[in-house]
C-alpha cells in the first residue's frame, strides 16, 4: 500500500473519480482518495486497506468494487452513501490517497503529478471527525484513547457488524 498526499482543485467529482479509476487501471491498481479532514493516521488507512483485503479474500465483501470497500471501511460504516462523505469534495480539496497493488509506485507517482504537493495526512479536522464518526465527549472521557484510537476502532468494528 501507498500513501498519496496533497491538494486538488475539483472541479467535478465524478471526473476525478474517473481519472483516478483510469490510472488505477493503466498500472492495475486500486486507488482511493479522501478528504483529508476526516482521515485521522495512516494506521487508519492501512486498518481499512487489511480489513478490505480480507473481507475479499474471504469473499465477504460489502460493495463489488475494491475502492469502495476500503472507504467503507475507512468509514466504519455499511452504507456507501452515508461513506463518500468521507470521499473527495468540489473545489480545494486536501487529499489523501490509498494506491493498493499492482504497479504501486507508478501509480502513486501519477497520482501525484495531479496534485500539488501538501501535507494532508494527519491534519484532520477534530470535530469534523467526531460529528462523523460519532465520538462523543463521555466516550473519550471514560477512556485513556485519543480521538484517533477511537476511529481505528470504529474501522476494526465494522466486520463484526457484518
Amino acid at each position: 500500500m501507498r500513501v498519496v498526499e496533497g491538494r486538488a482543485d475539483i472541479a467535478d467529482v465524478p471526473d476525478f473519480v474517473a481519472h483516478l479509476d483510469e490510472l488505477g487501471e493503466r498500472h492495475g491498481a486500486t486507488i482511493q482518495a479522501f478528504d483529508a479532514r476526516y482521515v485521522v493516521d495512516r494506521a487508519h488507512l492501512e486498518r481499512a486497506v487489511e480489513l478490505a483485503r480480507r473481507a475479499r479474500d474471504r469473499d465477504d465483501t460489502i460493495a463489488e468494487d475494491f475502492g469502495v470497500e476500503i472507504l467503507l471501511y475507512a468509514a466504519g460504516r455499511r452504507q456507501i452513501n452515508r461513506a463518500l462523505t468521507m470521499g473527495v469534495g468540489e473545489g480545494d480539496c486536501p487529499v489523501v490517497a490509498v494506491v493498493v497493488g499492482g504497479d504501486e509506485a507508478a501509480a502513486a507517482a501519477a497520482l501525484r503529478d495531479l496534485l500539488s504537493p501538501a501535507e494532508t495526512l494527519g491534519e484532520y479536522d477534530p470535530e469534523r471527525v467526531r460529528s462523523f464518526f460519532s465520538v462523543t465527549d463521555t466516550e473519550l472521557d471514560a477512556t485513556e484513547g485519543t480521538l484517533a484510537d477511537a476511529v481505528r476502532e470504529r474501522v476494526a468494528l465494522l466486520p463484526v457488524e457484518k
